[in-house]
């Protein structure tokens, strides 16, 4: 009668062993460490304002109380999902930007709700595209934006669109893009904005992905206002171009919804710039 020994290798081991290796040796083959990547990449569709703005820029104290007047707002995209704009209002918020779009691919499916919701609780309201640079032109993706919520009605509580330039969550940070190219990226989103509305749209960028990316550009600070994310105590330097900015993300984690923002100044600037 045979005698199995303990610690003999017998065939369940065997196999074990050998899928071991499998595994091993597939993980040092090319694009094994490409696919680990992709696995942390954010899918399409989910980019917002400021998504990058803590791992770039870092996040300090919130600001203190000023003596310079200025006006409470937010701005949502489909990681909110319906918005409780009363509660919002009553906290004192007054102006809000709603995602709309991103590239020629995708429409924010909560754009109804947040739009049209933050418009009836009586807010001023505006909606912005996030940019990708990388899969098509200015031109194409000012008029997916236009088509698509990002138009400007002359009724005094419609704010221009905004431009999301910042960080690429899906890859190259300058979307694989030259300073130069960059800016003429821009440049003819906007110039097809304004042809579409007649407005001028709002910039928001950070100071550092703006030196990165556009080489510090200071063409667009005299005709579009400046949104400027900075988590801290102020703004902080602005990009080239801008003396002063219209808008400033201070915070990711405030009241009711995550992102609140001031406009620099009075209420009755908000409405100045609804009416161009």
């Amino acid at each position: 009668m045979p005698v199995h020994r303990s610690g003999t290798t017998g065939p369940s081991r065997l196999t074990a062993a050998g899928t071991l290796l499998a595994v091993l040796s597939l993980l040092t083959l090319p694009g094994a460490a490409n696919a680990a990547d992709s696995a942390d990449t954010p899918p399409r569709g989910s980019a917002h304002l400021g998504m990058g703005v803590i791992a770039h820029d870092g996040q300090g104290p919130l600001p203190r109380e000023t003596r310079a007047v200025q006006t409470e707002g937010v701005d949502v995209s489909s990681h909110q999902g319906n918005v409780d704009w009363p509660a919002l209002w009553t906290s004192g918020v007054k102006w809000a930007y709603v995602k709309a779009t991103e590239g020629t691919y995708y429409k924010n499916p909560y754009f109804t709700q947040q739009y049209d919701g933050s418009f009836d609780i009586g807010m001023i309201r505006g909606s912005y595209h996030f940019a990708t640079p990388d899969t098509a032109s200015g031109t194409a993706q000012a008029d997916y934006f236009v088509d698509n919520g990002g138009g400007w009605s002359p009724d005094g509580k419609t704010l221009p669109g905004a431009l999301d330039m910042e960080w690429n969550p899906y890859g190259d940070a300058c979307y694989g893009k030259s300073p130069s190219a960059m800016v003429g990226w821009i440049d003819d989103f906007l110039n097809r904005y304004r042809e579409r509305t007649g407005r001028d749209a709002v910039i928001y960028t950070a100071t550092s992905w703006w030196t990165e990316c556009t080489d510090d550009y200071a063409g667009f600070g005299s005709t579009n206002p400046l949104w400027i994310p900075r988590y801290n105590t102020s703004p902080g330097t602005l990009p080239a171009g801008w003396a002063i900015h219209t808008m400033w993300q201070y915070t990711s984690s405030g009241p009711d919804v995550g992102d609140h923002d001031r406009f620099n100044g009075a209420y009755d600037r908000v409405v100045a710039l609804a009416n161009g």
